[in-house]
This record gives C-alpha cells, sequence and structure tokens, in this order.
C-alpha cells in the first residue's frame, strides 16, 4: 500500500478517453459558422492550459518544461500536459473562438470565456489539499469574479446574456479517485466505493446547480476513462502483482461515477428548464484505442511516449520531478498516451471532433456543435426563470 500511496501523490490526471477517429467530412465542417457562445472550462489537468504555471504548487502538477508542447503548435511548454493542444482548444476552434485563456493568465480577457481548470484539482476539496492546487469549489469562486468583472465591462443585461448562452464544460473526476480514495487509506476505511463515488457527484451535481443559479443553461461533460489503463496503473499493477494489465479497482471506479453522472444528468434535465448538455461514452471509445490501435491510426496503445520504466508508467516527463531522467518517444503521434497519465494531442483532437458534431447517437442529448450554435430550443423564458425554484435537487 505505501507504494500505492506514492503513486497517487502524483496529482495529475486522467485523460479520459478516445473516441473514434471521426473525419471533418462526416459532418459539417466546425468552421463553417461562428458562435455567440463563450466558453467556461472547469477541470484538472486535461484541460489545464497553464493556469498552474501561476501558482506554488508540486512539481507533478506543472507541464512547464520541454518535452511538453514539443510539437511546435504553441512554440513550446504552456502549462498543458500534452505534446501540443488539448481538447478545449479544439473546441474554442472549431466555434471559431480565441484560445480560452487560463483564468490566473494576467491581463486575461475574458468576453470569450475563461477556463478555470487546474493540474491534480478534484471534484472535492480533499482531494491533493497538501499539494495546492485549485479544486472545483474555488473555480466557481473564481468564475463569480468573472462574472463581476463581466457587468462592469458590458452592463448588466449584457453580462447576463453572455452568462445565460455560455457554454460551461467539465473535465474532472480522476483526481478524486486517483488520489482522493486509492492512494487515500483513511478515505477507503470511511466509505465504500459506492459511498465514495456518491460524494464525488454530489459535490458535482452541486456545482452545476450553482452555475445554474447564475444563469447558465449549456453544460458539457467528459466523463472518465479505464482509468486503471492509464500506464502508471499498468506500472503499479506490474509491480503489486507481478502480473500485466489494467488495474481494474481504478477502472470499476470510473464506471460507477459515470454512470452516477448519467443519471444524474437525465434527472436534471427534467428539472431544471432549459438545461441542456452533452455527455459521452468516454470509457468504451478509450478501451476500443488501447485495445486496438492500429484501427484508429495508432501504433502503441500501452505505453506512453514520454516516462521511464515499463509502459513509460513512472511519471518523470520533463525531468522536474524527484526522478530526472526519462525516455522520449520518436513521434507521439503514434501514441495514445503521452505521458503516464495523459493523452497525446492527435487523441484530444478525436475527441474533441466526436464532442462536436458526432450523430447523437454516439453523444448524447446533444453535441457540441448544437450547444453553441442551436438557440431555438433554449427561449428567453428559460433564461429568465427563477433559478432558486430549481435548487432543490439533492
Amino acid at each position: 500500500m505505501e507504494r500505492l500511496n506514492t503513486l497517487f501523490t502524483f496529482s495529475i490526471i486522467y485523460p479520459a478517453v478516445l473516441l473514434q477517429a471521426f473525419s471533418l467530412r462526416s459532418y459539417a465542417s466546425p468552421l463553417d459558422q461562428k458562435t455567440s457562445s463563450a466558453f467556461f472550462i472547469f477541470g484538472d489537468s486535461t484541460v489545464d492550459p497553464g493556469n498552474n504555471n501561476y501558482i506554488q504548487t508540486t512539481p507533478e502538477n506543472v507541464a512547464a518544461t520541454k518535452p511538453y508542447g514539443q510539437n511546435g503548435f504553441f512554440g513550446g511548454p504552456t502549462g498543458r500536459f500534452s505534446d501540443g493542444r488539448v481538447i478545449t482548444d479544439f473546441i474554442a476552434e472549431y466555434a471559431k473562438l480565441p484560445l480560452i485563456p487560463p483564468y490566473l493568465q494576467p491581463s486575461a480577457e475574458f468576453t470569450n470565456g475563461a477556463n478555470f481548470a487546474s493540474g491534480g484539482a478534484g471534484i472535492l476539496s480533499e482531494t491533493n489539499q497538501g499539494a495546492t492546487v485549485i479544486d472545483l469549489q474555488t473555480q466557481l469562486k473564481y468564475f463569480e469574479e468573472v462574472q463581476k468583472t463581466l457587468s462592469e465591462k458590458l452592463g448588466d443585461e449584457k453580462a447576463k446574456e453572455l452568462i445565460s448562452e455560455a457554454v460551461y464544460f467539465f473535465s474532472i473526476g480522476s483526481n478524486d479517485y486517483m488520489g482522493g480514495y486509492l492512494g487515500n487509506p483513511k478515505m477507503r476505511e470511511l466509505h465504500p466505493p459506492e459511498e465514495y463515488v456518491g460524494m464525488v457527484i454530489g459535490n458535482l451535481t452541486n456545482s452545476i446547480q450553482t452555475l445554474y443559479g447564475k444563469g447558465a443553461r449549456k453544460f458539457g461533460f467528459l466523463s472518465l476513462s479505464p482509468l486503471g489503463c492509464l500506464p502508471a496503473f499498468r506500472a503499479m499493477k506490474l509491480e503489486m502483482t507481478k502480473e500485466e494489465g489494467c488495474f481494474e479497482e481504478a477502472s470499476a471506479l470510473a464506471l460507477g461515477h459515470n454512470s452516477a453522472l448519467s443519471s444524474v444528468l437525465t434527472s436534471l434535465e427534467h428539472l431544471l428548464k432549459g438545461f441542456k448538455y452533452t455527455n459521452s461514452n468516454f470509457y468504451n471509445w478509450l478501451s476500443d484505442r488501447i485495445q486496438n490501435p492500429s484501427e484508429f491510426g495508432f501504433k502503441e496503445g500501452v505505453n506512453a511516449c514520454c516516462g521511464t520504466g515499463p509502459f513509460g508508467g513512472i511519471y518523470t516527463c520533463g525531468g522536474t520531478k524527484e526522478i530526472k531522467q526519462f525516455e522520449l518517444c520518436d513521434n507521439a503521434e503514434d501514441y495514445i498516451w503521452w505521458d503516464s497519465f495523459h493523452p497525446t494531442e492527435r487523441i484530444h483532437e478525436q475527441f474533441a471532433k466526436a464532442l462536436w458534431s458526432a450523430p447523437l447517437s454516439l453523444v448524447a442529448p446533444f453535441n457540441l456543435e448544437n450547444l453553441f450554435f442551436d438557440k431555438d430550443k433554449l427561449t428567453i423564458a428559460d433564461v429568465e426563470d427563477d433559478p432558486e425554484k430549481a435548487l432543490c435537487y439533492n
């Protein structure tokens, strides 16, 4: 268990997943139209654009050195836990929005949205608390500050309209199960898995309701991947049991989380007037790529491009952690996993395309293109409704 505790102090995250390689030719081009919707992002290192560069956190929660950002799009490391861009960068591109800035970036302008995500963050405030990360509750407080700034800049009415038409995107939760539960013997002793999942989902539900009460109506969610198949978990299982394969206890928690999230979103859709969302089965899509990478244009679905040890699962990429040496693959585009916990830019782009314009049989009940552009089902009455009446859901 000591080894397990050490592994999970690494915070960071999960990459949630992959989806099928949808060609832009299969759907309407994401670049054909322009949205009037702003884009607000809440999450962990899967979508952190560099907020952790501005706080005093642990080396495991910062991606500010090469080879992060090595593919040249940004000209170097930005704080993104990727060889280049992450999913929210592509979504902003498809909506013809500029890159959404980190909230903590000095002099950032927020009329197109803000990204509050922080590597290592969890839904529960207790997750990675000692590592100094920006947990979800703090991210919501930052959103309140942005809301005030927008009202001062645009006036109350225009700010209210911007808030109601914006899309609110969540990519968070894996750290709660990795470091927050599997790596926390006390939490495991106090709460059986189902009860702990209920705690996490309950806090996420409260966050959704908080934003709804402030005028938010359109939400996007990345469900969790098979966490046990991350290179870091494969390496841990090999060390603990001398057997290869995914660490099933972690993946089971992810499945439980995804099932509970789906049920909650269905309930909220019926309870909250004007509530619209997109959700997707990332768990199965990622599993498909891991098991059959060549079918989706990849050569490697198990090992990380950047890391050390079996599967590249020892989290050393970047050379800033306790172990300074790391190995780097020749071509990250051949790989599903960039480092021990995160996917490559190519994977981020693939699931961004799927979330954006995949048929509703693959993302439900709306895809992101619907949320950014289709307003015929979101009426003035939807956003003028008294939010206090809707906040009774538990």
